[in-house]
């Protein structure tokens, strides 16, 4: 009875993986009447992990002549073992454990093959100063970037897992003594939601966490800096941690957190608060510059200087279509030059893209398609839009600019008056955890306004957003 409820487990192991090319299957005569069996996915696990921590062990074999499997764990010199039902099989052996089945029992000991890439520089969000590490595809590398910043017991973490087929490890990490715990379990009650075959990406859950907010603007920071999520982990904020991404979500996320990225904090404040302001400014610009041409230019002439609108008149006096359309055509060839540039490989890429647009705007002017004045106002947009690394935040941008486009060609500034009324309306509707994307402007808070959008001296930054935690709010006592 016992050899045949053995084997029972092992043809169901056998017929749940056939096809499976990869599985490892070993049978070991232990007795003239008993045998193990050993499978591992060599894929995932490592052989000589196997061979040093199990079957070279011939003191672990012989102990199984004469006690149970369960009862010689701790003789396994693997990091991590434990007893498991049948039902989890699967789990482990896709996360590179090994399974071994003697005769109703299992056990698994860890055998993790390792497939991940080493740590390397960030790529979207580079710094000339501060760290050089950037996160990777493996979560318990992922974690432990983020506990060699933050080594304290206070940072928690919730543990799920998501997909039916992916079973994908997702982590939800905070400081217990800090966020509030109400805002944990929200996120970590829409995670449980979420009933799908696989998450792949981060990009995945972001979508999840941002499905009722209508708006083009991102709601969730997405980053691979680990200096980043530990500091904003330090605010009161939540991070989520997925396995296989290298990208890690940060709620809540307002409107000025994307004016404020983490590599002003290793610079001087003072140096620091004028690239602000510019940055600042260069979002409306990215944003507002054509529909500001286009209704100066249309309606609102008086407001040009005499002499410059006889140049600008001159130089459209060839163009054969309206400045909408003339504006339309670049900003299409543009943003084809933008794709290119991104699904280009480096460095060819740049390469393509600065030769594009060299023989785009010189071609175009020679041929009287467009007017040399559009190419520096659209030029200006695209240079505007380079100095952020959110690419949300450009394509929420390039939604209302085109927006500002329509409002300008049909009423001129009072066009754009009414598209920018409806701008701050929209971003005043929006909601990033349950609080006003808008904060700290609206509700107005004077200190983690100046905070956000101008850096202040770092003995002056002592407390904590209300708007974050009601808890610990203070960070630093200055003496």
């Amino acid at each position: 009875m016992v050899i045949h409820m053995h084997n029972k487990y092992v043809l169901k192991v056998k017929n749940d993986y056939q096809n499976v090319s990869d599985l490892i299957t070993k049978e070991i005569k232990i007795s003239s009447f008993k045998k193990l069996y050993l499978f591992y996915l060599e894929s995932v696990s490592s052989s000589s992990l196997v061979n040093d921590f199990f079957l070279k062990n011939i003191t672990l074999l012989n102990a199984l002549k004469h006690k149970s499997l369960h009862k010689i764990i701790n003789i396994i010199p693997a990091p991590n073992t434990k007893t498991i039902s049948y039902e989890d099989i699967n789990f482990y052996l896709t996360n590179g454990f090994t399974i071994v089945i003697y005769n109703k029992e299992i056990i698994a000991f860890e055998t993790k093959a390792d497939i991940t890439r080493s740590i390397a520089e960030p790529t979207t969000e580079q710094s000339i100063f501060g760290p050089k590490d950037a996160f990777t595809e493996n979560i318990q590398i992922n974690i432990g970037l983020l506990k060699r910043r933050i080594k304290s017991p206070n940072l928690k973490n919730k543990s799920l897992f998501i997909g039916k087929h992916t079973n994908t490890l997702v982590e939800v990490l905070y400081m217990d003594n800090i966020a509030e715990i109400d805002n944990v379990n929200y996120i970590t009650r829409k995670l449980s939601k979420i009933n799908i075959d696989g998450i792949i990406d981060s990009g995945t859950i972001n979508e999840y966490l941002s499905l009722n907010s209508k708006t083009p603007f991102p709601t969730i920071i997405k980053t691979e800096r680990p200096d980043l999520v530990s500091s904003s982990l330090l605010e009161g904020k939540i991070a989520i941690f997925v396995d296989t991404s290298p990208f890690i979500l940060i709620t809540p996320a307002f409107f000025t957190d994307y004016i404020n990225p983490i590599t002003d904090n290793f610079d001087k404040y003072l140096n620091v608060n004028i690239i602000k302001i510019i940055r600042f400014i260069c979002f409306f610009i990215t944003m507002m510059l054509p529909g500001i041409y286009i209704s100066l230019i249309n309606y609102n002439p008086e407001a040009i200087p005499t002499t410059l609108l006889l140049n600008f008149a001159m130089q459209r006096d060839l163009v054969p279509f309206p400045s909408l359309i003339e504006a339309l055509i670049l900003l299409f060839a543009y943003e084809i030059l933008r794709e290119s540039n991104i699904r280009s490989p480096s460095p060819y890429g740049n390469a393509i893209s600065i030769l594009g647009a060299l023989i785009l705007g010189e071609a175009s002017v020679e041929a009287g398609f467009v007017s040399p004045i559009m190419i520096i106002v659209i030029a200006i947009t695209f240079i505007s839009s380079l100095i952020f690394t959110e690419q949300e935040l450009i394509n929420a941008a390039r939604y209302f600019r085109i927006l500002f486009l329509v409002g300008a060609s049909l009423y001129g500034l009072y066009g754009i008056l009414l598209i920018f009324i409806f701008f701050g309306i929209h971003l005043s509707e929006i909601k990033t955890l349950e609080k006003p994307y808008l904060y700290p402007i609206s509700p107005f808070n004077k200190a983690y306004l100046f905070k956000t959008l101008l850096k202040p001296k770092i003995t002056n930054d002592t407390k904590r957003s209300k708007m974050l935690t009601k808890k610990n709010l203070t960070k630093q006592e200055v003496k």
